[in-house]
C-alpha cells in the first residue's frame, strides 16, 4: 500500500480547498485555565457533515474516474465517515450504500438518509462490518471506501493538519503540542503529516476512553495492540479494535503518546464546551479536550496546546442528559 508523506497531505490539501469548509480555531480563558495551558480549538464540529470525514471521503472519490462512478461506492461506519461518505457520493453524482451497526446514534443514521445513501444494519458484537461491505462491493461492482487505513483517506484527513498549521502561522503563534482522538488513526495520523509539514517540532498527542486505550498502549509498548471484545464508552465514534496496519505504521513514527479519559471526564468536556463555547460536540469528539483537562501531559502544561473537536453528531436526547448532568 501506498505510504502518505506531508507532500501528498498538502497536494489533498490543494485539492479540497473550496469543496470542504475552512473550519475554525477558538481561543477561550477560561478553558486555558482549567486545562493549565493555551488551548487552540479546531473545530471540525463545524465541518460539512457535522465531522473531519468528509476531507478523506472527498479526496477518495475524487480518485475514481468519471467512468468509474456509476456503479457507486460502499463503506462501513459507525456514522461520521457514512455521513462524509454519503455526502461526497451526493456531490459528485454516485449512489452510495453504507453498512452501520444497528445501535449507531439515529441523528448519524438519518444524516446518512438525507443524502440519499441506502444503509445495511449489522450488530457489531456478531457480524463483521468489513465482510459485509465487501460483499455488497462485490455484487455491484462498487468501490469500497475503507473509514481509516488508506492513503488517500489518510491524506484527505490530513487537510485539516495542514490547514489548523495555517491558521496557527496566521495568528503569529506556535503550538507546542497538540491533542487528537483516535480510533483507527486516519484522522491523527493525516493531521501529524500535515501540521509538522509547517513545524516538526510539534508534538502529537491520541486521545481515547481509558477502556479503549489501544493507541496509548500500542505507543507505550512500540507494538500494535488491540482492545477486549465488548468493550463499550459512549465514544461511539472512535471504537475501532486496534489501530489500522497503515496508520499505525504512520503513528508509530510521528506520533508522542497516548491520553485516556473516563466517559465523566468525556460528558464533563462535551459540559464544558457547550458553556464556554456554546458549541455542541459529541462524545467521540470531546476526547481531546477531556484529556486536556483531565490527563494533559506534564510536559504540555503551561504550552501552546491544539485541541480537535472531530465531530459534533450526538443525538440530542443524549447530549440533553449530559449537559443538564
Amino acid at each position: 500500500m501506498r505510504r502518505p508523506t506531508s507532500t501528498t497531505v498538502l497536494e489533498a490539501y490543494g485539492r479540497l480547498k473550496g469543496r470542504v469548509r475552512r473550519t475554525p480555531v477558538l481561543r477561550n480563558e477560561a478553558l486555558d485555565e482549567l486545562a493549565g495551558a493555551k488551548l487552540y480549538i479546531k473545530c471540525e464540529n463545524l465541518q460539512l457533515t457535522g465531522s473531519f470525514k468528509i476531507r478523506g471521503a472527498t479526496n477518495r472519490l475524487l480518485q475514481i474516474p468519471k467512468e468509474g462512478r456509476a456503479a457507486g461506492v460502499v463503506a462501513f461506519s459507525s456514522g461520521n465517515h457514512a455521513q462524509g461518505v454519503a455526502r461526497a457520493a451526493k456531490l459528485l453524482g454516485m449512489p452510495a450504500l453504507i453498512v452501520m451497526p444497528s445501535d449507531a446514534p439515529g441523528v448519524k443514521i438519518d444524516g446518512v438518509r438525507a443524502d440519499g445513501a441506502d444503509i445495511h444494519l449489522y450488530d457489531r458484537d456478531t457480524e463483521s462490518r468489513e465482510a459485509i461491505a465487501e460483499r455488497i462491493a462485490d455484487e455491484r461492482g462498487a468501490v469500497l471506501v475503507p473509514s481509516f487505513d488508506d492513503p488517500f483517506i489518510v491524506e484527505g484527513q490530513g487537510s485539516c493538519g495542514a490547514e489548523f498549521a495555517e491558521q496557527i502561522a496566521e495568528s503569529g503563534d506556535a503550538l507546542d503540542h497538540i491533542i487528537c482522538c483516535a480510533g483507527g488513526g486516519g484522522l491523527i495520523t493525516g493531521l501529524a503529516l500535515g501540521y509538522k509539514a509547517s513545524d516538526p517540532s510539534t508534538k502529537i498527542w491520541t486521545a481515547e476512553p481509558e477502556a479503549h486505550d489501544d493507541w496509548r498502549r500500542s505507543l507505550a509498548s512500540g507494538e500494535k495492540q488491540v482492545n477486549a471484545p465488548g468493550t463499550r464508552s459512549i465514544c461511539d465514534a472512535i471504537l475501532t479494535p486496534s489501530p489500522g496496519e497503515l496508520t499505525w505504521a504512520l503513528g508509530k513514527e510521528l506520533l508522542a503518546g497516548g491520553c485516556a479519559v473516563s466517559d465523566d471526564h468525556i460528558r464533563d468536556a462535551m459540559r464544558q464546551a457547550f458553556r464556554h463555547l456554546k458549541l455542541v460536540v459529541e462524545p467521540g469528539g470531546a476526547a481531546a479536550l477531556a484529556s486536556a483537562l483531565h490527563d494533559l501531559p506534564s510536559e504540555a502544561k503551561g504550552k501552546n496546546v491544539g485541541v480537535v473537536f472531530s465531530g459534533g453528531n450526538v443525538d440530542p436526547a443524549q447530549f440533553a442528559g449530559i449537559i443538564s448532568g
